[in-house]
């Protein structure tokens, strides 16, 4: 659930704009499923979609993302924090992707999916100011991001975060 609701949101890539989306449920209902259309909009990228189970319609306007645009295949994003996942949902994203994963496969599938994993953590990263040492306040803006830190607000230390990041490649 994200309540951080931009008019004219900063996209970085279109993979991250779909997780936005996923993230962000209905204001009416609480669903967080759509089927999402797509289109060009006076300059910004259009998301328009109806919720699967209220009904409600929603859209959401993007600056046109500048790497992978339209292509599914993208990473999150560049070298700058993201403006639409804060650092709480992304460590919930990277946990949630993790967990999909036995401790125990090594198979090329499993690499693939910790891959993703290992980015999410790596967009938590960019949270950190240079030469500091935890995620600052600032980069929890959503009552999910928020939740996610009061849960354990030491995961959020540089140090963890690289342990956990690096974690993710073996």
């Amino acid at each position: 659930m994200n309540d951080y609701d931009p008019p004219y949101a900063i996209a970085r890539t279109t993979t991250e704009v779909m997780l936005y989306l996923d993230l962000t449920a209905c204001p009416d209902c609480g669903s967080d499923a759509a089927e999402w259309q797509h289109d060009l909009h006076v300059g910004a990228l259009r998301y328009v979609g109806a919720c699967a189970r209220c009904g409600s319609e929603r859209e959401y306007l993007f600056s046109p993302p500048y790497q992978g645009f339209l292509d599914d295949g993208a990473t999150f994003g560049g070298p700058e924090p993201s403006e639409l996942v804060d650092a709480g949902q992304w460590l919930a994203v990277a946990d949630w992707i993790a967990g999909e994963v036995p401790a125990d496969d090594r198979s090329e599938a499993a690499r693939a999916v910790m891959a993703y994993a290992r980015q999410a953590v790596q967009e938590v990263l960019k949270f950190v100011p240079p030469a500091g040492d935890a995620v600052p306040d600032e980069a929890f803006w959503t009552d999910a991001g928020r939740a996610e830190r009061e849960r354990d607000p030491g995961r959020f230390r540089l140090g963890r975060l690289l342990a956990v990041r690096d974690s993710y490649s073996d």
